[in-house]
């Protein structure tokens, strides 16, 4: 790394303690609550600042409202067995503007798409194992 990145980036840090306290808050605003695992990731702040702004920029992009993005954070934790994150987003959406049955559509959708990663994978196993007992 060039030594100047490497200053910015120690300049950074060493605001590490105002960063995380606007990072929790403004997750706080966001989420409607700081989860788990920020809290403990918050040991570490050279970890928790750049993990947490790229988990920002990623929930909120540009190209999607908050509410979309939240939905989609839904199907993601939903299809993920993220149930602690589930939880979160669910709560998020839903100060976002989703509807119940927005939540429970992203859902919905979620299960269709683990279902089929199921059965592709299970039916390809299938078919190879019935190829062998035709060949016997």
């Amino acid at each position: 790394m060039k030594p100047e990145n490497k200053d910015l980036i120690k300049a950074l840090l060493e605001h590490s303690a105002s960063l995380q306290e606007d990072i929790l808050d403004d997750t706080e605003e966001m989420l409607g609550q700081v989860p788990f695992i920020l809290q403990v990731m918050a040991r570490r702040p050279e970890f928790m600042i750049f993990s947490s702004l790229k988990d920002f920029y990623a929930l909120r992009p540009k190209s999607l409202d908050p509410k979309t993005a939240e939905l989609l954070a839904i199907a993601a934790a939903a299809s993920a067995g993220a149930d602690k994150c589930l939880k979160v987003h669910m709560s998020a959406a839903s100060r976002a503007g989703a509807s119940e049955d927005e939540i429970l559509d992203a859902v919905f959708i979620a299960a269709i798409i683990g279902q089929t990663r199921v059965l592709a994978s299970a039916l390809r196993t299938f078919q190879e194992f019935e190829g062998k007992s035709k060949e016997k």
